[in-house]
This record gives C-alpha cells, structure tokens and sequence, in this order.
C-alpha cells in the first residue's frame, strides 16, 4: 500500500513539473489583471474565478504538449533535460492524455461559465503557442521568439474578453506590452543558455547572428518596451501612479540592457532575464493599483 502510495505521488509531481506551474501562475496572473481592469462595477467573482481555472487548466495543456514536442530536444539541454519525459518518469502518452484532459477540461469551463469568446481564444492561443511556436516557428527561424510571442502576449485579452465578452483597445495595449517585452526576455535567456540552444539545434538569436548582435538586439527592443509600456498613458487609462512606477521600471531595464550590451556577460544576461520577470509582474500590478486608485480616490 505504501509503494502504491509512493507511486501515485510520483507520478502526481511528474504531472505537475509537466505542466509548468510557474510559468502557469505568470500566465493566470496576467490574465487576472486582464479581468480586474476590464471587471465591471458589480464584481462578477463567480466568473473570474471560472476564468482563472479554465484559463490555467489550457495553459497547463499547453505546457505539457509543448513538453512532449520538444521531448528529444530537452534532453539535449542542461536546462530542461531532468524534465520528466527526457528522465523516462513518464511516457509521452501518458503526457498526451494529460495534456489533452486539462486542455479539454479548462474550455469546457470557459464555454459553459466564462464565455464563448473567450473559451475560442483561448484555443486559438493554445494552437499559436503548441503547433505554430513550438512545433513549426521555433526550430525553423531565429525570428520564433518575435513571431511566436503573440501567443505568449494573449492572457491579459483572455481575461479582458471574460469579463466583457469583447476585445478593446485597453486589450490591445497590455497585449502589445506582453509582445514587446517578450524577445528581450527570451533573448537574455539564450544568451546565457547559448550552449543549449547550439547543441539541441535550435536557431536561436545568439546561435544564428551571434552574442553581439543579440545584445544590440537586446538594447533596441528594450526601448521598443519602455515606448509602448507608454501607450496606457497615451490612451487615457492610466494616470501618474502607473507613470512613475513605469518609468522607474524601464530605466531598470534599459540600465541592464545597457550594461549587457556593453560588457557582455553571462551572469548579466541572467541578471536581466530575472528582472525581466519582475519588471512585467510589478508593471502590471501598477496598471492595476493606478486603475482602482482612480475608480476609488480614497483606495
């Protein structure tokens, strides 16, 4: 009873490890300040929380199946090879089941409690991301992180539309945030994890031009960012809390970028790969606060 018990709880954590959970929890949490943005005066808890699920449950479909494309590749990679398909713990049919009930499970949700809009997006984003990025973009074009961040970019307007069951131009905007701050994300990660890219094949930035050109590229879409992280205010949806914090962000960015680009290091790629993370969490946490601080001038 005790092995059958050890048993189950391995293959639990394997499942879970399958599905990236940390990854997961950035997507739902941009996908939550999506819905807090849009949510209307009387709060609609009962269809966020749905909306959560769902929209989580899909993106660990999304995970999973991207872990059994890439399956061959990821054993290759010092980052990704103690993944449970390359380490044997699990088959890939056993992940394609479980990719495929979480997937099918979270748009059940979203069709029946959130609604149709959203549920068709949310599919259309876990094909952008699981055939069009993973299978078809990434090993054929250094471009894959550019073209494929589209995908990457959906979760605010996944939960824009589950709140208005509509697309707006405030949408549009964290979507283009998202999309701008993808490649020098993924960027310093490569440049740091060169030696992975080179040995699994992938053509990666840094693989096909070369560190160098990677860190101008680096330095250039980070003002790309810092422009476009702009557009709130332009649009009149944001006000001067978003705009400081905004401003101290980006200049945190483009110090890092900077630094990279002109003493290039792999523990500065690092750097600006780990601040890239916070930068985009605190970024959007202070569209939010901004956001209730005008709806409720005494918050």
């Amino acid at each position: 009873m005790n092995s059958l018990a050890l048993v189950v709880s391995h293959r639990g954590s394997d499942l879970l490890r399958l599905g990236k959970p940390r990854v997961v929890a950035l997507i739902v949490f941009c996908a939550l300040i999506g819905m807090l943005l849009a949510m209307p005066s009387s709060m609609q808890w009962s269809v966020l929380l749905a909306a959560c699920i769902g929209i989580g449950l899909v993106a660990t479909g999304a995970a999973a199946a991207n872990c059994i494309l890439e399956r061959q590749r990821d054993a290759l990679m010092v980052r990704t090879h103690l993944r449970p398909l390359p380490q044997g713990h699990l088959s890939w049919q056993w992940a394609a089941v479980y990719a495929l009930f979480c997937t099918c499970l979270g748009l059940m949700i979203l069709g029946l409690f959130v609604n149709t809009l959203t549920m068709y997006l949310t599919l259309a984003t876990f094909f952008a991301y699981s055939v069009v990025y993973t299978h078809w973009l990434k090993p054929l074009t250094p471009q894959n992180i550019v073209i494929g961040g589209a995908a990457g970019a959906m979760p605010p307007v996944l939960g824009w539309a589950a709140m208005t069951n509509s697309v707006s131009p405030e949408a549009a905007v964290l979507f283009l945030i998202i999309y701008a701050w993808t490649p020098p994300h993924f960027w310093a990660l490569a440049l740091y994890r060169l030696d992975d890219y080179r040995r699994a094949g992938l053509p990666m930035l840094p693989v096909t031009h070369g560190r160098a050109f990677t860190q101008l590229a680096i330095w250039l879409y980070s003002w790309i960012l810092a422009a476009t992280t702009l557009l709130p205010l332009a649009l009149g949806f944001s006000t001067g809390v978003y705009a400081l914090v905004a401003i101290w962000l980006n200049t945190g960015f483009l110090r890092r970028a900077w630094q990279l680009y002109r003493q290039p290091s792999d523990a500065l790629a690092k750097a600006l790969f780990r601040y890239s993370i916070q930068y985009l969490a605190w970024l959007f946490a202070a569209l939010l606060l901004d956001h209730y601080c005008q709806r409720w001038p005494w918050f």
